[in-house]
């Protein structure tokens, strides 16, 4: 059984800065990417963030410049550093980490964790 749990969220002023951690756990293999979604009220959830075991990163155009994603491999968990927080940016957080969870089978299997809420306003 694997679980991602997300922690971090929270109301910040704009401007202010938030700090997110999604950390797997259970038995698998191998995790390459790990991802940070983002689902604001009446909105399609869209993509954040996204960056590979080796540490290649892609942003979408609205946080780029503020919005920093890294992981740590041997903890299994992936962060999201938001700095210059705007109103915009208010939405419920998802970390997305599609598996491996065998050695030998290369078919991946897609875990979501529980969203964590982040809310920017003064």
């Amino acid at each position: 059984q694997v679980q991602l749990v997300e922690s971090g969220g929270g109301l910040v002023q704009p401007g202010g800065s938030r700090s997110l951690s999604c950390a797997a756990s259970g038995t698998f293999f191998s995790i390459n990417i790990m991802s940070w979604y983002r689902q604001a009220p009446g909105k399609e959830r869209e993509l954040v963030a996204t960056i590979t075991s080796g540490g290649s990163t892609v942003y979408a155009d609205s946080v780029k410049g503020r919005f920093t994603i890294s992981r740590d491999n041997a903890k299994n968990t992936v962060y999201l550093q938001m700095n210059s927080l705007k109103p915009e940016d208010t939405a419920v957080y998802y970390c997305y980490v599609p598996i491996q969870r065998r050695f030998g089978d290369s078919r991946l299997s897609h875990y979501w964790g529980q969203g964590t809420q982040v809310t920017v306003s003064s």
